[in-house]
């Protein structure tokens, strides 16, 4: 003889319901919205491998922020786009308190001074050898001096106003 298991399940029919039972919950007040900054004025440039994605100057940055802010995103992470005469191969243009990351940084604080601003300390959009390190004259990445670079481009981020800066 067999016994019957019952499982009682709770009954999820209602919203009220399933709020009271939910988990886990994502909202708008999860998410960080990934914003790319580039050089110029009234520029809305698409981004070929992310369809529907854009680079915004500065200007149309604080917009994008203004409505993200607006739908409840308390954040946005920046990632820079500069043109190839500001790159070197020590990405000295990163550490430019008047450079564009600074000043996208600033532009957001001062228009939403409670938005979290996330920064990205990563060679790769400074660097003329499109590496996210320094490369050494043999051609190799040399760890010791790419961390010094590093350390100075977090600071100069968090000097511009940047809540975090990202690894």
């Amino acid at each position: 003889m067999h016994h019957i298991l019952q499982r009682p399940r709770r009954n999820r029919r209602t919203d009220a319901i399933r709020r009271l039972v939910r988990e886990t919950e994502l909202t708008p007040a999860h998410l960080i919205l990934p914003l790319f900054v580039c050089e110029g004025v009234n520029q809305k440039i698409p981004i070929a491998s992310m369809p529907g994605v854009f680079r915004f100057s500065r200007e149309l940055l604080v917009q994008e922020a203004r409505a993200a802010w607006a739908a409840g995103i308390p954040a946005v992470a920046l990632f820079p786009a500069l043109s190839n005469r500001l790159k070197d191969p020590t990405a000295r243009e990163s550490i430019n308190p008047r450079g564009l990351l600074p000043q996208a940084i600033r532009d957001l604080k001062q228009t939403l001074p409670e938005l979290c601003v996330i920064t990205d300390v990563a060679m790769d959009p400074y660097s003329s050898e499109g590496h996210d390190g320094f490369v050494d004259d043999r051609g190799n990445i040399a760890n010791d001096r790419t961390l010094e670079i590093l350390a100075e481009m977090a600071v100069a981020q968090a000097r511009a106003g940047a809540d975090v800066v990202a690894p």
